[in-house]
């Protein structure tokens, strides 16, 4: 983070404006693949200023769980999970806003979701912003694997020459369960401290990723959301979101900032997936589309440059 950069910069009103439309746009995209999935609305106050809007779905035709959180806090203490690599920035008071969400298909051969984009700024002098998007298969599809991150690609572009590979490495090691030595999915974008540009350039870019996120998954909703599935399908379905579950709860700095900030638990556990199962020492079957979604697709590499079909 740039020590220059100061708030007196920036325009809080629009980062907000544009972040309730996103939730709104994500929503009603998400309900309109379904006649029946329909997103319920929580408001909530935080304690020390600010609260947000939870929207939630939960047993529905294509999701079994979907959340998707607007948040603007306000706190007098910024939380640890911000200051590992900004010490000099210790409880200082701080406003955070932010769109989060997680989608969790009941379809096996959909795969679950995740996307962040965030604003934080501390003691009314510094700001930065962050977030990305993610994807995490149960079964393998090159033809996905490269739409998904050929759209994080574009979502980067004209944003400076090697940006995409530089986020696609970042969010490869940064979802990474470190207990098991494998990769959470397939990866896509991760940033944090992103001050490029100056206010107006690092707006744009977080609003490129936030509005490429729908371009990058809704395509692979509807090619796979018809697939039949049976309980060998289902069962490694529960299993593996057991892996998502250990990270979030392990490792994820936002699931770790929103505890640390005293946040609405409901909301920050939204990411949870309504089925899990954990297996001792299970392996899968060499040849199985199980191993060739662990051996082929949770190693990370260069997929634009793969050819489907």
């Amino acid at each position: 983070m740039d020590d220059s950069v100061e708030l007196g910069s920036i325009n809080v009103e629009r980062v907000e404006s544009y972040l309730r439309s996103l939730q709104n746009n994500i929503c009603q995209t998400l309900e309109s693949l379904s006649e029946s999935d329909r997103f319920y609305e929580d408001r909530w106050e935080y304690s020390g200023g600010g609260g947000g809007t939870s929207r939630v779905l939960e047993g529905g035709e294509i999701f079994e769980k979907a959340g998707v959180n607007f948040s603007s806090i306000h706190g007098v203490k910024l939380p640890k999970a911000a200051t590992v690599k900004r010490t000099d920035l210790k409880d200082r008071p701080f406003s955070a806003m932010g769109v989060s969400l997680v989608l969790h298909p009941l379809n096996p051969y959909v795969p679950t979701t995740h996307m962040n984009v965030r604003f934080i700024h501390v003691d009314k002098r510094k700001w930065w912003f962050g977030g990305g998007f993610d994807l995490t298969p149960y079964y393998g599809f090159v033809e996905d694997a490269v739409h998904w991150h050929q759209t994080a690609a574009d979502a980067c572009e004209g944003f400076g020459e090697g940006l995409y590979l530089r986020l696609k490495s970042w969010c490869d090691e940064y979802f990474y369960l470190k207990h098991r030595e494998e990769a959470r999915g397939i990866g896509g974008i991760f940033f944090d401290d992103y001050t490029d540009g100056g206010f107006e350039n690092a707006f744009r870019f977080m609003q490129s990723v936030g509005d490429h996120f729908l371009k990058a998954y809704v395509p692979i909703v509807e090619r796979r959301r018809s697939l039949s599935f049976g309980d060998r399908e289902r069962e490694f379905q529960c299993m593996r979101r057991g892996r998502y579950v250990e990270f979030n709860l392990v490792y994820d700095r936002g699931t770790l900032f929103g505890l640390q900030s005293g946040g609405r638990t409901e909301s920050i556990l939204m990411s949870l997936p309504p089925a899990v199962t954990w297996r001792y020492d299970w392996k899968a079957e060499p040849g199985s589309e199980e191993h060739r979604l662990i051996h082929d697709f949770l190693t990370p590499r260069d997929w634009i440059s793969v050819q489907s079909g």
